[in-house]
């Protein structure tokens, strides 16, 4: 044979020859039970496309893909030494589909494009651009730290492109800026529609030890932990579920900060609302001692109603400290003395329950069996009844 023809021959044999990364079309030969596709290459050889090759999607079943006769178009990741005779490569698609998509890239560092996320990961969001696979770290997913990210899986977001390296398929994005971009317009849009005093419908989004927002259709308000009931409520997890449908009160739409402040006890009978007519002056109840304070003890009558009994209407016996004769949990019976709701004071009596001692002098008392002085004494700079602030005290 001459030179010429060794030439050609070598040529002939050479274009046969596989490498890796080449792209080759194929014909599916067999789906085997490892879910992955066995395929015939023009050279007589063989190359597998595993299921994690094909697709990204986790789920994917090749059965309900590809039949045996389909034309496939794959590039060649690796030799591969098989148990399976002729299996001489791995070959994928999904990386060649990736390839195509690099080639064709279309935006630039800087631009925002839509994005599909495909999974979770520990350090952040695997997603899809036009077919181009990239990454959100965690800290660029959200304005706020986000500690569940399964939750994005599936959605189709907007993101930044922060990088681009097409040499090593790299490919890194942000959603924090665009998030941001996203919440003022929502949050202009919402101040436009929502007026301070109507009551509208919200969906719990999420708890804090603080009180819980509500999304009231793409923005969240805040309810603080003193506006969820009339009762005292330590921890919002305690009455409320993330998910759930509630109706709440506008008490401030602050355009400056972008806050809005909610209430949901606002949109609830108050326990004050019929107090006058379960209670008037002169009603005879038993209570709970709650408080202990220099000048009385507060007893909660109703549930979320509580009653202040002035130091000077613990007994007919002079009281220095209501401490040596009361204490928290004491179950007290009480003479109702005034009432005034819309101030949410209520002023109440265990002396007048009491027999009145046969010293006592009684042109120097009252009705309710109350010595002019201890009236004088329990009305002195309004300390008689009890205020707003020192029935719920700690509580504000």
């Amino acid at each position: 044979m001459n030179d010429t023809n060794s030439e050609l021959l070598a040529a002939l044999e050479s274009a046969d020859q596989i490498k890796v990364g080449d792209v080759v079309t194929g014909e599916v030969l067999a789906i085997d039970n490892d879910n992955q596709a066995v395929i015939g290459l023009h050279t007589g050889e063989e190359g597998v496309v595993p299921a994690r090759e094909y697709s990204d999607d986790r789920s994917v079943n090749l059965a309900d893909d590809l039949k045996v006769g389909d034309s496939i178009e794959t590039v060649v990741v690796s030799n591969v030494t098989s148990d399976k005779e002729g299996v001489a490569y791995l070959l994928s698609k999904k990386r060649l589909e990736a390839r195509k998509a690099w080639e064709k890239l279309s935006f630039a560092e800087g631009d925002v494009v839509d994005a599909t996320v495909l999974n979770a990961v520990r350090g952040g969001l695997i997603v899809d651009v036009a077919g181009i696979r990239g990454f959100v770290p965690a800290s660029m997913v959200a304005e706020r730290f986000v500690s569940d990210l399964n939750q994005f899986k599936g959605q189709d977001i907007k993101a930044e492109v922060i990088e681009i390296d097409p040499a090593k398929a790299r490919l890194i994005l942000s959603r924090k800026a665009v998030a941001a971009q996203e919440r003022a317009e929502k949050l202009q849009e919402a101040f436009s529609r929502l007026t301070v005093g109507e009551v509208v419908e919200g969906t719990v989004a999420r708890l804090t030890d603080f009180g819980a927002f509500v999304d009231l259709g793409g923005v969240d308000g805040l309810v603080h932990v003193s506006e969820i009931s009339h009762d005292r409520v330590k921890n919002p997890a305690d009455v409320l579920s993330k998910g759930e449908k509630v109706n709440v009160k506008i008490l401030a739409l602050d355009t400056e900060r972008g806050r809005i402040s909610l209430s949901i006890k606002a949109t609830q009978p108050g326990p004050w609302d019929e107090v006058a007519e379960k209670a008037p002056a002169g009603t005879v109840l038993e209570g709970t001692v709650k408080r202990v304070k220099d000048f009385g003890a507060f007893v909660e009558i109703f549930p979320g109603i509580e009653g202040l009994v002035h130091v000077s209407q613990i007994s007919h016996k002079r009281v220095e400290n209501p401490a040596d004769v009361l204490k928290s949990g004491d179950k007290v019976k009480v003479q109702v003395l005034d009432v005034k709701p819309q101030e949410e004071r209520i002023s109440l009596s265990m002396k007048a329950l009491e027999e009145k001692p046969a010293n006592k002098r009684e042109d120097h008392e009252d009705s309710h069996g109350a010595s002019r002085a201890d009236v004088a004494a329990y009305q002195q700079d309004d300390e008689g009844a009890a205020t707003l602030g020192d029935i719920f005290g700690d509580k504000l």
